[in-house]
């Protein structure tokens, strides 16, 4: 798969053999797909004033969404790993092709695809606004809609921070951000923006593999229009996702690579800080709940009254939209979820289309993910933590695994104890 990301006054070839994709402008015919537009309407109309390299970093991770929903799965030999090459206009494409072994690396180990990226000019350039405006908040905070970001905020303000938040808006969960924005610490100032990425032929269902990418690009550029960062300061971004997740070992055999999400992968997460160093911008990525599971995050929250009062109206499911957003209660997400509640003590008045998974049938008991991770506490029991996990903690990227490990098998446990009481062998 081939793709050239450019803006829209690129001489493009109209080639058959390369999906062409206007960046930060509508497209003008159906066989060029776009994504950007309305982030970059939003930042103008917002008169934010994000670093250059902010916006070649945005641009790559536009170009690299594009890739992702127009590679198609079942077009590879093994129906799964695709080879995506792809052209994308920057400000200074000579600093980013000198780091392409580091961006293909990146991209490689977030999706498990083998990745080829070469960077052109003719990049986003925007003019400054006259009067830009340069928030005054300390940091800045992914806010999703779902549970970790929502205590990782409350946390943040009771720690004393005052984090300007941005959103990915997605539909179904673009009125809680807002909701939680105005109820955490008196309101929060909130930017809300979508890809809103559109290729023609794209797979179904799309792939979701490199959606990270874009979360973190959003916060990068958010970083660098606060006013610290801009008087020579470096600006935090929180991304906030229990241990347990951001880990999100394999429970089988058969859930290898980004069959289980990488977003907040410590690898991940380290090469980022490799390229956004490189590159300049001083924005230091920080997920402070690294070595909690998803139950600690809910028992040692900071304002246990604002979490009773909004925790069950987050959302976990990874088939949320699927179910008519409702949480379904048996996806991986879900069970997470539901064990944290069980662990903690807090009530859990969540509404779950599938409750009861101790019915041994393909919607409980049986179905795929709850089967998968009874099986993963089976061959802990049998074969120890350490075995079970095998490969999935064994890099140097890591440094000393044994916090991790121990983490993951307290996250484990309040698996073991959701399933337990549910009666699932």
């Amino acid at each position: 798969m081939k793709l050239l990301c450019a803006l829209k006054n690129h001489k493009f070839t109209n080639s058959k053999d390369m999906t062409e994709v206007v960046l930060y402008s509508r497209t003008d015919r159906p066989t060029r797909g776009t994504a950007g537009a309305a982030i970059a309407e939003e930042i103008a109309d917002s008169k934010l004033h994000p670093a250059p390299k902010a916006w070649d970093f945005l641009s790559l991770s536009l170009a690299v969404i594009a890739g992702d929903l127009a590679g198609h799965r079942r077009k590879s030999p093994d129906g799964w790993t695709r080879e995506l090459d792809i052209e994308v206009a920057v400000g200074d494409p000579a600093f980013w092709n000198s780091h392409r072994d580091l961006v293909n690396r990146l991209l490689g180990f977030l999706t498990t695809d083998i990745w080829s990226v070469n960077f052109i000019g003719g990049g986003y350039s925007p003019k400054p606004p006259g009067k830009p405006c340069m928030p005054m908040e300390d940091c800045v905070s992914l806010l999703s809609g779902g549970l970790d970001s929502f205590i990782g905020n409350v946390d943040l303000v009771a720690a004393g921070k005052k984090p300007f938040v941005v959103s990915q808006t997605v539909v179904g969960d673009a009125e809680k951000q807002r909701l939680f924005a105005q109820k955490i610490g008196g309101g929060l100032r909130h930017l809300q923006i979508n890809h809103n990425a559109k290729v023609p032929n794209t797979e179904t269902p799309s792939s979701q593999r490199a959606r990270s990418l874009i979360f973190l690009a959003y916060g990068a550029l958010a970083a660098t229009t606060l006013k610290l960062y801009h008087a020579g300061g470096t600006a935090t971004l929180y991304i906030c996702e229990n241990g347990f997740i951001s880990i999100n070992p394999p429970l089988t055999a058969m859930r290898l690579g980004s069959l289980s999400t990488r977003t907040t992968n410590p690898v991940f997460l380290g090469l980022m800080r490799h390229l956004l160093n490189a590159a300049g911008l001083r924005v230091q990525l920080e997920n402070p709940y690294q070595l909690k599971t998803k139950g600690e995050m809910l028992e040692k929250c900071s304002d246990q009254t604002l979490l009773s009062a909004h925790a069950c109206e987050t959302t976990s499911c990874g088939r949320y939209l699927i179910h008519g957003h409702k949480h379904c209660g048996r996806c991986v997400p879900c069970l997470v979820r539901r064990a944290a509640f069980k662990s903690s003590g807090i009530p859990d008045t969540t509404k779950y289309v599938f409750t009861k998974l101790g019915r041994d049938d393909s919607d409980h008991a049986a179905f795929d993910d709850v089967r998968s991770v009874a099986m993963a506490l089976a061959a802990v029991d049998a074969d120890g933590l350490e075995r079970w996990l095998g490969a999935t903690l064994s890099t140097t990227l890591l440094g000393d695994v044994d916090p991790l490990q121990a983490m993951v098998g307290r996250g484990l446990g309040e698996l073991r104890l959701l399933l337990k009481s549910y009666g699932v062998k």
